[in-house]
């Protein structure tokens, strides 16, 4: 009996000890755990061609009650609901020419469909008939259906059997694949798919600068103090409490850590536009990637754009989501940075098939440029030989940066990691 109590007052203990050494070193919830985050491989991505897009002709229906009358002599009567039967719900309207519902009627037994006595059209109140697009696949003709909603995009697709695409790819197929394709059709793409985004060219645009209430031109430090908690803090990467220790037994200048945030911060607020605005004049050897970061306790992204030829970071935007909206912003921030932009413009990046979503959004919109995917570590193939350089090159960057992130444990708010990459990519453009 005794011994059993003995080897659960170890164990009580042990625990004890764990905590107060986690409290002792810092590596509280909102710090940096010891794993990473799971990492996934990614799918294998395709991407079709543009449909062809629809615009639905509109009506009005006070234009079309007032042609009938001139037509007729006389004016078109409201439907008079059957008898056991109530007018269409109120909230409905034509989607073609807006007539309300009391020129609607139920045209197939209750099953949903309606029709509209003012223009002929037939309509299900459920269906997607009132966006201001519709979208036709470019290989049968036929309408596409919405399949699925994403963060970021709507997935669309030809549900036609008939379609051509459709049948060549079930051609194309060997044998084995047929019956991987019996046993698992959704892992394998037949069907003709679109991507309708939800965002445009205005949303990608800059963020606003990091707000700060201290003002560096009121500080009560010198502007030579100043630099050397920049120097130690930005140029060296050490911590706060190591900078402000650095600045008491060193220099005999007794500020806070608290403080060298503070300015570190304010600084940040300065250097964001020149940063952003400066004229880099980048060159065409452009490479990309995604890296971890924590904030208040959760894992966040934050995409670097380089150029591999002038060592220059164009771009440095922060997520809570490895989206396609977070590949558009930072390939945004990159061809903003050119006069005009190169013909020949490659971008090279991993696997990750944001990228190509990214490819995509800005061709919908007149901006035209390749995404060059580097698949694993080795060069299984000859696109993977030619740019692996570009690859390891930004790889390095995010080590760089890591070794500069490492002291930080994390950061306790969005403001704070928005202002320790501003200034970590200040120093090292400059």
């Amino acid at each position: 009996m005794i011994n059993s109590f003995l080897v659960l007052y170890i164990v009580f203990l042990k625990q004890v000890i764990n905590l107060l050494i986690i409290l002792l070193t810092g590596k509280g919830l909102n710090k940096i755990p010891n794993s990473d985050p799971l990492n996934k491989p990614f799918r294998d991505f395709q991407i079709d061609d543009k449909p062809i897009i629809v615009k639905p002709e509109r009506f009005n229906y006070t234009e079309l009650l007032a042609e009938h009358h001139k037509l007729k002599g006389k004016q078109l009567a409201p439907v008079r609901p059957q008898k056991g039967r109530s007018h269409v719900d109120s909230k409905i309207s034509c989607p073609k020419c807006s007539a309300p519902n009391i020129y609607l009627y139920d045209n197939n037994g209750g099953r949903g469909q309606c029709k509209c006595k003012v223009c002929s059209t037939k309509f299900n109140p459920k269906n997607l008939y009132d966006k201001q697009v519709r979208f036709k696949c470019p290989h049968c003709n036929k309408f596409l259906d919405s399949i699925k909603n994403r963060s970021n995009f709507t997935i669309y697709k030809c549900r036609n059997n008939n379609c051509s695409f459709y049948k060549n790819n079930l051609k194309s197929m060997t044998k084995e694949e047929r019956q991987a394709f019996k046993e698992k059709p959704y892992d394998t793409k037949v069907r003709y798919i679109f991507r309708e985004f939800d965002f445009d060219l205005a949303s990608l645009k800059g963020d606003s600068p990091v707000q700060s209430n201290i003002s560096l031109s009121k500080m009560y430090s010198s502007s030579h103090v100043f630099g050397l908690i920049m120097t130690y803090y930005v140029n060296y990467g050490l911590s706060s409490r190591k900078t402000a220790a650095i600045m008491r037994e060193v220099h005999g200048v007794k500020i806070s850590h608290q403080t060298v945030l503070n300015y570190a911060e304010a600084a940040s607020v300065l250097l964001k536009p020149m940063l952003d605005n400066y004229p880099y004049n980048p060159t065409e050897s452009i490479c990309g990637d995604e890296t971890y970061i924590k904030v208040n306790g959760k894992w966040n992204y934050i995409c670097f754009f380089f150029d591999a030829v002038k060592k220059i970071i164009l771009s440095y935007r922060v997520s809570p989501h490895r989206d396609t909206f977070l590949a558009c912003r930072a390939i945004y921030d990159v061809i903003t940075k050119y006069e005009k932009l190169p013909d020949s413009l490659k971008l090279v990046v991993d696997g990750n098939p944001i990228y190509l979503l990214a490819e995509v959004f800005f061709a919908n919109n007149d901006i035209n440029f390749d995404i060059v995917q580097v698949i694993g570590l080795t060069n299984d193939d000859e696109v993977s030989a030619e740019y692996r350089p570009l690859k390891q090159i930004i790889e390095r960057l995010n080590r760089t940066f890591k070794r500069s992130y490492k002291t930080t444990n994390g950061y306790n708010s969005s403001n704070g990691s928005i202002t320790h990459i501003i200034l970590f990519c200040t120093y090292f453009n400059s």
